[in-house]
């Protein structure tokens, strides 16, 4: 783990399930990441122009824009965000989608906290 550096991490939770994004929320900050909840696609998008993190963790299924249409968007004019999704309605081929719209990775729900920092931590280093 990068110990030193987890404090300078900022993490954009971006999922419509409020109780799973805060319980995540909770679980990063005590790690020292510096997180940011939105619960929508639109929410997604307008907490990236305010201060764009290091890392987004996006939800596929949201009820206004799903996650690939998010990732689209966002990859348009932020091109360095490293997007890891999360979903619990995935497939492979949704996975494979979502990386050639330029997603760093994926991880299906239930989420294993120990692999996701890994992964978050791994996305932060490629930047």
């Amino acid at each position: 783990m990068i110990e030193n550096t987890k404090e300078n991490i900022k993490v954009l939770i971006a999922d419509d399930e409020i109780e799973f994004s805060s319980t995540l929320q909770t679980r990063l900050n005590l790690r020292k990441f510096q997180t940011v909840m939105a619960n929508s696609g639109e929410e997604t998008l307008r907490a990236v122009e305010e201060e764009e993190p290091d890392v987004l963790l996006l939800d596929l299924k949201m009820p206004d824009l799903d996650g690939l249409e998010v990732l689209a968007r966002l990859k348009e004019e932020h091109a360095d965000i490293k997007v890891i999704i999360l979903t619990g309605h995935g497939s492979f081929e949704v996975g494979r989608e979502g990386m050639e719209l330029g997603a760093f990775d994926y991880i299906m729900k239930p989420v294993d906290l120990t692999i996701l920092i890994a992964k978050i931590e791994e996305a932060y280093a490629s930047r």
